[in-house]
């Protein structure tokens, strides 16, 4: 199993790097770099895999040149090597998030720094053709002052009917709904553009369940899961229920990350930085409730990013202060964690994309 590991680059990392894992054993190969290229924080496939889009930026962006970007790569089937096609500004800060639609024709990106929201049409050889869209994100700030300072935008999910980009503000305290359309590279905001979050939760990431009747917002500041239900024909959104990601009686300081739903739909995955850990949630596919969570140890500090193989028998979890990626098999009828006992040695790992 191949996965892509995205990285910051402000020290020893390069870009993208590769690595194989067992899938007998778990065992990772040593990495490879895949791609030179600024600050990779999150990376993407295109729909049938032939090209991968990474958000990027340089590390010391300025208002004069803010320098944030997405850039797409071919990825040749047999090798999985990646060769870069393009890549197209932002205008705007630094991008931290990237998407892209179930056509394939239109990639979406958030930037955090800049609190933009932007759109891309893309080629027929997955090359970005043009930046199509730029929204700045507005409203009422959350009450964290330290981090709640201004527009957040963290992260852009398609909807299951891609009709719809979800975009989880953290500094607003808000997940935005945009109306979306491949044809044009369009993003406009829906006729009911927000949901109002718990003020400091934070909003960061989101993910639908598969049957897309649910959508999960893994909240960073107050270590959260909201469970909400998703009605496509409309673009709203209802909440059901909100759930602590850290055990009962931790005072530590931590915050979440990464958020990702098991291919069976029975089980939901959140990574704690501070805490260090992965919480695993039972899931009712029928309700989209969850049920309190089991913790692991993410097998080193501050886990960013992690990921699922598409079997679900594995995780990778990219621990960027640790500097490595662990390996944990994933027992199929709980959804339990076991540290497989390898790891691969990666500067600054943030993001984790299995191939396929």
């Amino acid at each position: 199993m191949l996965a892509y590991i995205g990285t910051q680059t402000g020290g020893a990392s390069r870009g993208i790097y590769e690595l194989e894992l067992d899938p007998a054993i778990g065992s990772l190969s040593a990495p490879r770099l895949a791609a030179a290229t600024e600050n990779p924080t999150f990376l993407a496939l295109a729909p049938g895999g032939r090209v991968l889009y990474a958000a990027g930026g340089p590390s010391r962006a300025s208002e004069a040149d803010p320098g944030g970007f997405v850039c797409g790569f071919a990825l040749e089937a047999a090798s999985g090597r990646l060769s870069p096609l393009n890549r197209m500004g932002a205008g705007s800060g630094r991008t931290t998030h990237v998407a892209v639609d179930s056509t394939g024709r239109m990639v979406l990106a958030a930037d955090y720094h800049g609190g933009a929201v932007c759109a891309y049409t893309v080629g027929l050889d997955g090359a970005l053709t043009a930046r199509s869209a730029l929204l700045k994100t507005t409203g009422p700030l959350g009450p964290n002052r330290a981090r709640q300072d201004r527009p957040h935008p963290h992260s852009v999910t398609v909807s299951p009917g891609n009709g719809f980009a979800i975009v989880c503000d953290l500094g607003l305290d808000r997940v935005l709904l945009f109306r979306i359309d491949p044809g044009s590279g369009s993003l406009e905001p829906h006729s009911t553009p927000r949901v109002v979050f718990p003020p400091g939760s934070g909003p960061r990431h989101s993910a639908f369940s598969g049957d897309g009747r649910f959508l999960y917002v893994a909240n960073e500041l107050d270590s959260s899961v909201c469970a909400l239900a998703w009605d496509e024909s409309a673009g709203a959104l209802e909440f059901l229920q909100k759930i602590s990601t850290l055990p009962a009686g931790f005072r530590g300081e931590s915050i979440v990350a990464e958020i990702r739903i098991h291919p069976s739909g029975r089980h939901l995955y959140v990574s704690n930085r501070g805490h260090d850990s992965i919480a695993t949630f039972s899931r009712d596919p029928s309700t989209g409730g969850l049920a309190a969570a089991r913790f692991v140890p993410s097998g080193g500090g501050h886990p960013r990013n992690f990921a699922l193989s598409r079997d679900g028998r594995w995780l990778l979890c990219a621990n960027r202060d640790a500097g490595n990626v662990v390996s944990f098999r994933v027992a199929e009828e709980t959804g339990a964690l076991d540290p497989a006992g390898f790891q691969a040695k990666i500067p600054e790992p943030v993001c984790v994309l299995f191939r396929g």
